[in-house]
C-alpha cells in the first residue's frame, strides 16, 4: 500500500496493554474502530504488555487480515522483521528504537516508514531522510497512555515543528474531543490517539465526532 498523508487523519495506536491485557477485547475494539472509519492502525505492545513473542505474531497477522478487510493500513511499532513477516503496510520507529538508517535500508520501497521526532534537531535530521513517509510528534498534551512519554510539547511548539518538517506530521498525546480543533489549527496532517478511542464508551460515536473536525 502506497503512503497517502490522509492515512494520518484518524490514526489509532494500541496494544493489549490498552485493553486490560484482554486480546479479545482489543481485537473487538480495533475492529469496531476500523468499521467506524479510522484511517490507519499501529500495533504497539509496550510498557506493561504481557504478550509473548509468538502471541504478538499471531495478533499482528490477525490485525493485518482485519486491515485488508476494512482497507485500513497496519503499521507495526518498532519491529521491522515482524512487519515484513506478517505483510503489514508499514513500520514506525522512535528515536530510541531500531536505528532509522537500518530501518530505511531494510524497509524502503517495501513498507511505509514512520519516525517519532519531538524536537527541532530531530525534525531537521529527519528532513534529510527522503525515505521516511511521516513524522509522529508528541506528546502534545500530558498523557497517561504511555509510561515513558516525554514532557508535553504544547500547541505552539507543535505548530513550529510542523512548519519545520518536510514530511507530513501526525500529532499524538493527550488528544481529546475538546482539544482536537486547536490541534488541527496547527496545520498537522493528522491525529493519533490511544485512550480517546480505546477507552471510549462508544467508539463509533467518538470516531464520528473526530471525522467531523475535518
Amino acid at each position: 500500500m502506497n503512503f497517502n498523508p490522509k492515512m494520518l487523519q484518524i490514526y489509532l495506536v494500541g496494544g493489549t496493554q490498552d485493553t486490560h491485557h484482554d486480546s479479545y477485547e482489543f481485537l473487538a475494539k480495533v475492529e469496531e474502530a476500523m468499521q467506524a472509519g479510522i484511517t490507519a492502525f499501529q500495533y504497539r505492545e509496550k510498557d506493561s504488555s504481557t504478550m509473548t513473542a509468538d502471541a504478538r505474531l499471531i495478533m499482528a497477522r490477525r490485525l493485518v487480515e482485519l486491515g485488508q478487510h476494512y482497507s485500513v493500513p497496519i503499521i507495526i511499532d518498532d519491529d521491522i522483521q515482524m512487519a515484513l513477516r506478517v505483510g503489514a503496510d508499514g513500520v514506525h520507529v522512535g528515536q530510541d528504537d531500531e536505528q532509522i538508517e537500518r530501518v530505511i535500508k531494510e524497509a524502503a520501497g517495501k513498507l511505509i516508514i514512520g519516525y517519532s521526532c519531538n524536537t527541532a534537531t530531530e525534525i531537521k535530521a529527519a528532513n534529510q531522510l527522503t525515505a521516511i513517509d511521516y513524522i509522529g510528534c508528541g506528546p502534545v498534551f500530558e498523557t497517561t497512555s504511555k509510561i515513558d512519554a516525554d514532557a508535553a510539547l504544547g500547541l505552539d511548539k507543535l505548530k513550529k515543528l510542523n512548519s519545520l518538517s518536510t514530511h507530513p506530521l501526525v500529532a499524538i498525546g493527550g488528544l481529546s474531543l475538546e482539544n482536537i480543533p486547536a490541534v488541527l489549527k496547527t496545520g498537522v496532517s493528522g491525529l493519533s490517539m490511544i485512550s480517546l478511542v480505546l477507552n471510549s464508551e462508544d467508539i463509533t460515536e467518538t470516531i464520528e465526532k473526530i471525522k467531523s473536525f475535518y
